[in-house]
């Protein structure tokens, strides 16, 4: 063989699907539709868009379950306002400096157990986080998907071999420009 020969470079061929966006719209879609997946369990797209989620979605449930059990139970301080019995906060009349009287909240404070995460579990949340959008849910509350992953459905999955979460099922071409739709759906 000659030298030159050997120098050569092979070109690499791309290894994500362009899906015809550029790649800011084209990431922002896949996390969307990667979300809806963990929240829903479900979620109905196009073939090629589908098979894209699946490579995520399998990559995030797969350090879901790896550091599932990565924690641990920490007491921990809680200062909150006291309720009465319907649900109100507690206040007192107090005087300030100055003389002037004022309502006061009144705390209480206790302990509670509450799961810390260890550095490595803390950073696979973090990387799940950057694949993932925040959800709010319909009374405004944030829905931790995270913790949804580490503590619903990771432990489904836990016993099972590496890979193969997510399925994707054909349904046929859509009816206003053709394109194949497919369901993809946690198994």
């Amino acid at each position: 063989m000659s030298p030159d020969i050997k120098k050569r470079k092979v070109k690499k061929l791309a290894t994500n699907r362009k899906l015809g966006r550029t790649t800011d719209i084209r990431m922002a879609m896949l996390k969307t539709l990667t979300t809806d997946l963990i929240m829903y369990g479900k979620v109905e797209t196009t073939l090629a868009r589908a098979k894209e989620v699946k490579a995520i979605a399998d990559s995030l449930i797969a350090l879901a379950i790896k550091e599932k059990d990565n924690f641990e139970e920490v007491d921990v301080k809680v200062v909150k306002a006291k309720l009465d019995s319907k649900g109100n906060k507690v206040t007192e009349l107090v005087k300030s400096k100055n003389g002037k009287e004022y309502l006061k909240v009144v705390k209480e404070e206790t302990t509670e157990k509450r799961q810390k995460d260890m550095p490595s579990r803390l950073n696979a949340r973090r990387k799940i986080m950057r694949k993932i959008n925040k959800v709010i849910d319909s009374e405004g509350k944030n829905v931790d998907l995270p913790a949804k992953l580490f503590n619903e459905i990771a432990p489904k999955y836990a016993g099972k071999n590496v890979g193969g979460y997510t399925r994707i099922l054909r349904v046929g071409p859509r009816r206003g420009d053709g394109a194949e739709v497919a369901i993809l759906q946690l198994v």
